[in-house]
């Protein structure tokens, strides 16, 4: 017994990891995510978490503040992006890059890989100057592609999140693709996919022998909140009369920090351990929250007790809230069965051939090859319902896209010029519920004027009901009684509209 709690005492998780480990459940807190290989799309979705945690990850229930803050840059025109700029304003002067050390589940991610035991790099004048590359990222591909991209082509680039972020490629590619009900998805993994693929690896192997490398040379966001680092609310301060210069704290440091505090600081801590004058302090303005326990200048007990005590009611308090989402989230809006999508075609969506028993008495009701699709009635983008069966004698084409979604913006057109060209036949394009609001307005000048418009939402369920997700553009082709001839997540030329025209009109 006394070996084991020698054990707990020298390995327990500190309060930092506790932290890590909290931020990244509670970014989370949607578990059901990943059963049901879906991002959940609910009123969180509009609020921004401190750290870097991928928005389309299964169990986001937040948006990452560097992704939201590329797409507001890509729309925002000639009007500045005020609400996150305000955002990001707001948590660099509370916290800083305090964020980092305590709240980014990116960086607990690196941390746990930097513990497998191998020789290790340490830091000198290469990382010191390796770490201003992170500067010139967030210039060039968080600010200067994403407007410039915006203004002259109408169409979102987040040019970090699209070519770089391992973060991304992880929690949401990896994500969702591991998912069965994603397997139609693996047409889109394609040299994008594989180069984001390498670049993960190699930050996963490089984190392996160097201390937060993505931190430390690649993240704009730790870059944007490490310019509010000098006079954020909380962070580890000095006490100048107590400090004797010696410079413990920078060499223990493994951040490529010139001064404890400077921009390039995380608050991870170390440095109050290495500081032999009880000099160093984590504080949030005037209020202590971690100071030196032991030691020279060490707080006097009746303190740290206190402190101890304040600590473990936040700790309670915040447990409780957690335990709260996670029920809410999961237990009380359980997950719904994954329905596995019919394989679609990889290399040519081609023509698929329609089950020999579909006839309109006799087919099953679903969203499948040979199903006949069960019928709703939708509100319309500008005015107007669509009901299914009011067009039943008519060939009808479902096209599930998004604004955010490349490919589907530039095959809506061959739509718009396929109805134009068959006035007989009736499309209909759904908005992924994710951005649905901005879509009419998305809409207002394309002069798409042949096709229907409509917006999904968790109340609507259009994209469930026809075996949609979140990997776009899908496309769902009805012949003249109902029944689903062809339906698959891959981009279309005209050409290839033409033929599931034909063919179901030929039925």
């Amino acid at each position: 017994m006394g070996d084991f709690r020698d054990w707990w005492h020298s390995h327990r998780p500190t309060a930092r990891r506790l932290a890590q480990l909290y931020a990244a459940l509670l970014y989370n807190a949607n578990l059901k995510g990943f059963v049901e290989g879906r991002i959940f799309t609910g009123d969180t979705k509009a609020i921004c978490v401190p750290g870097m945690n991928c928005y389309s990850c299964p169990g986001a229930v937040g948006a990452c503040p560097l992704g939201s803050l590329q797409n507001a840059l890509n729309a925002s025109g000639h009007t500045a992006p005020w609400y996150m700029l305000g955002i990001l304003m707001l948590y660099g002067i509370l916290l800083g890059r305090t964020i980092c050390g305590w709240f980014c589940p990116a960086g607990l991610i690196q941390e746990l890989l930097h513990k497998i035991p191998t020789p290790k790099v340490r830091k000198g004048r290469v990382t010191r100057g390796l770490s201003h590359l992170k500067y010139i990222l967030l210039v060039v591909l968080v600010v200067i592609i994403p407007v410039w991209y915006g203004l002259k082509h109408g169409k979102p680039l987040p040019a970090f999140c699209k070519y770089i972020c391992p973060a991304g490629t992880l929690e949401g590619a990896v994500g969702l693709l591991s998912n069965p009900r994603n397997s139609t998805s693996f047409y889109q993994l394609k040299a994008l996919f594989t180069n984001k693929f390498v670049i993960m690896v190699l930050v996963g192997l490089s984190c392996v022998f160097c201390y937060r490398p993505f931190c430390r040379f690649l993240c704009p966001l730790g870059a944007i909140y490490g310019l509010f680092n000098r006079f954020a609310l909380t962070g580890v301060k000095v006490n100048l009369n107590r400090c004797n210069g010696c410079g413990a704290c920078v060499r223990h440091c493994r951040m490529d920090v010139r001064s404890v505090g400077d921009h390039e600081c995380i608050s991870c801590g170390k440095c109050m351990e290495a500081c032999a004058q009880g000099a160093i302090s984590l504080k949030c303005g005037k209020i202590t929250l971690k100071g030196p326990e032991i030691g020279k200048n060490a707080d006097p007990e009746p303190v740290v007790q206190r402190r101890r005590r304040v600590g473990r009611i936040l700790w309670g308090i915040a447990f409780a809230a957690l335990a709260g989402l996670l029920i809410g989230q999961n237990v009380i809006n359980p997950p719904r069965p994954a329905a596995v999508a019919e394989p679609a075609a990889i290399e040519e969506p081609a023509v698929q051939e329609p089950a020999a028993t579909a006839q309109p008495v006799e087919a099953a009701i679903g969203a499948n090859v040979g199903d006949q699709l069960p019928d709703f009635t939708t509100d319309l983008i500008g005015g107007g319902e669509f009901t299914l069966s009011a067009h039943r004698g008519q060939v009808v084409m479902i096209n599930l896209w998004a604004t955010f979604c490349g490919p589907c913006v530039e095959e809506l057109p061959y739509f718009d010029q396929l109805r134009a060209a068959h006035p007989d036949m009736e499309i209909l394009a759904i908005h992924h519920a994710t951005g649905a609001k901005k879509a009419e307005k998305y809409l207002a000048d394309k002069g798409w004027d042949h096709l229907d418009f409509a917006k999904d939402s968790k109340e609507k369920g259009l994209f469930d009901l026809v075996n949609g997700s979140e990997a776009m553009p899908q496309t769902i082709v009805l012949n003249p009684q109902g029944i689903v001839i062809y339906n698959a997540q891959a981009p279309v030329t005209y050409e290839q509209l033409e033929a599931l025209y034909s063919q179901a009109a030929a039925e």
